[in-house]
């Protein structure tokens, strides 16, 4: 059922790398202001001259001013949340597009539009960054690296850029960290970070510490050893390098029984979170390779899991394993989001993880561990027989684990209950919104398999992977609101033909904004009641993460549309398993929406 998608998306990968290799290498290139746009007045140059670059301090980004959009979640804390309420519930109905920029690729355009005092930026599959105008739209430079002929893109996207002082970093598919010029574009270092001819890949947006940036690398299903490495942010030298998997003599390395630690995945490709008090940053970590766990017996730290990291020297402070021994190709790469639960009477600083293994889980922070608080399904979950109360070490139903040799049958799917797309917490109502997918099941049967470095190391074959959905099961995508403080869900809001792969956005104004469906709408909801209030059809589906600005006193919403990767591939299943249902076709190519109220988006563009 996959074969074809992976095998696409290798092919379309290598392709994509050959024909940007014809391109000047490390290229930028300023634009002048295109001729203004019918919909906008002609203005004089002066009036669309591009706004001048701010620097980014420390101290802003652990306190952002609400019109901007610093980083991959807007918060060191993870909320993706917009203090911001100029469009709200009421008005909601009047936003309208005010500009559209083509980005002039394909694939999955997931990185959410980083808007500093004017000017956004934005990245694209091919390893493009591009600085607009916020306001207009207006170009102020593209930056396109060169790519290796020789380069496959199993996951052919990026996630987004890091700001600090006058500098934009860039995480590469190549595997390089880039430091630009915020204000030209032009490249200041570009440093290795991996080799990509063993299989590692980067497509995470980096985060920015007390002068480090932070990166972690893709590649679990090519059998690499996870890591997370930490830059000196002005000369691009590398601080200190820390592996998820731990090595002879390194705490944790017993839970590799046999051996396999070298290529046992530990993948670190979601931006973390951070936590200014405690000076740790947090971040999740990806399947264990190869996907069958009686291939690797053991716990396998630090796969699955949450590490906590000093971002000073990169050491590991402490961890929580959401699932031991994963066999069933669940990264826990989201970063956890950092919030204040009221929980039995107490007021607990917690770690809040819509996992892909199908859990809500909370845990609580403290300068020298994490201690498991609750653990609740959000979608049907046939694996876990049920938790320790103390530690949330799950009991296995052992029937519902893959294993070698066997066709083993699970819920949720190898892409989980939620797969990378971020929750959202507004701390107005109290709410954490999830895109769920429910009702799809899977199926894996292993196969044991030899490591060759940049090749496929399933465990699996191809044509081995499955899925399938619930009987009667009459949605899969679902948009659900949940009361931490209780562990209940208040509303959820189903999506009857299509899975979900929406990033969240909620707002001050009482918003919640998400995409992710294959009919290529971009929706807000009430976040109190989940009631639909306004949709548009953009030109692709929406996987992208949206943010929230303002200019000039108009407040904004952004978003890129552009499908792929993942979602197209549980699109292509889902077409093999009902193809009358899940019949629609979700056309490719990546445009950067941004809207206002429509009597602001008038005024803003006179």
């Amino acid at each position: 059922m996959l074969k074809t998608m992976l095998l696409a998306a290798v092919a379309s990968g290598a392709l994509a790398a050959t024909a940007m290799a014809q391109k000047a290498q490390n290229q930028t290139t300023p634009v002048s202001p295109p001729t203004a746009p019918s919909q906008r007045a002609a203005g004089t140059q002066e009036e669309r001259k591009a706004p001048a670059f701010t620097a980014v301090t420390d101290q802003r980004l652990a306190n952002p001013e609400p019109r901007n959009w610093l980083m991959y979640r807007g918060t060191y804390d993870g909320h993706g949340f917009s203090p911001l309420n100029q469009i709200n519930a009421g008005n909601v109905a009047e936003l309208v597009p005010v500009w559209t920029f083509s980005t002039g690729v394909i694939e999955g355009h997931q990185s959410p539009p980083i808007v500093n005092d004017g000017v956004m930026y934005v990245t694209t599959p091919q390893a493009q960054v591009i600085a607009l105008d916020a306001r207009t739209g207006d170009v102020i430079w593209r930056y396109r690296r060169e790519l290796p002929e020789d380069l496959t893109q199993l996951h052919p996207t990026n996630r987004g850029v890091a700001l600090y002082g006058d500098r934009v970093y860039v995480a590469t598919v190549d595997c390089f960290l880039v430091a630009l010029d915020a204000k030209t574009g032009k490249e200041v270092w570009a440093q290795k970070v991996e080799d990509y001819q063993k299989g590692h890949y980067m497509t995470l947006a980096p985060l920015v510490a007390r002068g480090k940036v932070m990166v972690g690398g893709s590649g679990g299903e090519f059998g690499v050893r996870g890591f997370i490495a930490g830059f000196d942010a002005d000369s691009g030298k590398e601080a200190w390098r820390t592996y998820t998997i731990p090595g002879p003599g390194e705490p944790g390395h017993e839970t590799w029984k046999q051996g396999g630690w070298q290529t046992g995945g530990g993948s670190i490709w979601i931006t973390g979170s951070y936590d200014p008090q405690l000076n740790l940053a947090y971040w999740g970590t990806g399947n264990a390779a190869p996907w069958m766990g009686d291939a690797r017996p053991g716990d396998n730290l630090h796969t699955t899991s949450v590490i906590a990291i000093n971002p000073d020297d990169g050491k590991i402070r402490t961890h929580h394993q959401y699932h031991w021994n994963d066999s069933w190709d669940w990264d826990e790469v989201s970063a956890p989001i950092l919030i204040n639960v009221e929980h039995n009477g107490r007021n607990i600083p917690s770690l809040v993880h819509p996992a892909r293994n199908g859990y809500l889980w909370q845990l609580e922070r403290r300068a020298d561990s994490i201690r498991f608080v609750s653990g609740v399904p959000f979608v049907k979950q046939d694996v876990f027989a049920k938790l320790d109360p103390e530690t949330g070490r799950p009991t296995y139903n052992e029937a519902r684990k893959p294993r070698l040799d066997n066709k083993v049958e699970f819920c949720p799917s190898l892409w989980g209950g939620k797969d990378w797309p971020p929750a959202a917490y507004n701390p107005q109502t109290k709410l954490l919104y999830v895109p769920a997918n429910e009702n799809l099941c899977g199926s894996l049967t292993g196969h044991r398999m030899d490591h060759v470095p940049g090749q496929l190391f399933l465990g699996a074959g191809l044509e081995d992977i499955g899925m399938s959905l619930r009987p009667g099961a009459d949605h899969i995508g679902e948009l659900q609101a949940w009361d931490l403080s209780t562990n209940k869900k208040v509303w959820s809001h189903p999506f009857k033909e299509s899975q979900l792969w929406g990033p969240v956005l909620t707002t001050a104004g009482g918003l919640v904004f998400m995409g992710g469906t294959n009919d290529r709408m971009f929706r807000a909801f009430d976040a109190k009641t989940g009631k639909p209030l306004w949709q548009i059809r953009t030109n692709s589906g929406v996987t992208g993460v949206p943010s929230s600005f303002e200019v000039d006193g108009t407040q904004y919403i952004a978003v890129q549309s552009g499908w792929g990767v993942d979602a197209q591939r549980m699109q292509d299943s889902l077409k093999n398993i009902d193809p009358v249902r899940f019949k629609s076709d979700v056309p490719q190519g990546g445009v950067v929406w941004v809207f206002a109220l429509r009597q602001r988006a008038q005024q803003a563009l006179r």
